[in-house]
């Protein structure tokens, strides 16, 4: 059993950057994958990032690369999304999750466990 935490969301201008943090329990977390997934008032939750168990690997949607950044320390169980240059269609719920069978991590469906979400709200 894996329990995800998200915290670090918030209000900021267009442009702004801010920094999610996702604290997981359980000892084998370093052993799952993990990706960054965001939704839209109004829209589906969509693919933002992901991580290889080990960090070596890591994908992005189109339109969040070059501007965020996916990131872990297995040491403290926790994974990291640094967002910088944001939209304001960047705002959403963003929320993390971990699985053991992801590969590429695209699809909600490669995910055992999931966590509540934080809210990003970017003004223009």
């Amino acid at each position: 059993q894996v329990l995800l935490v998200e915290s670090g969301g918030g209000l900021v201008q267009a442009g702004g950057s801010l920094r999610l943090s996702c604290a997981a329990s359980g000892r084998t977390f370093g052993s799952y994958a993990a990706g960054w997934f965001r939704q839209a008032p109004g829209k589906e939750r969509e693919f933002a990032a992901a991580i290889s168990w080990s960090g070596s690997s890591t994908y992005y949607e189109d339109s969040v690369k070059g501007r965020f950044t996916i990131s872990r320390d297995n040491a403290k169980n926790t994974v990291y999304l640094q967002m910088n240059s944001l939209k304001t269609e960047d705002t959403g719920v963003y929320s993390c999750a971990a699985g053991l069978g992801v590969v590429g991590g695209r699809r909600e469906d490669e995910y055992d466990y999931w966590g509540q979400g934080t809210q990003v709200t970017v003004s223009s």
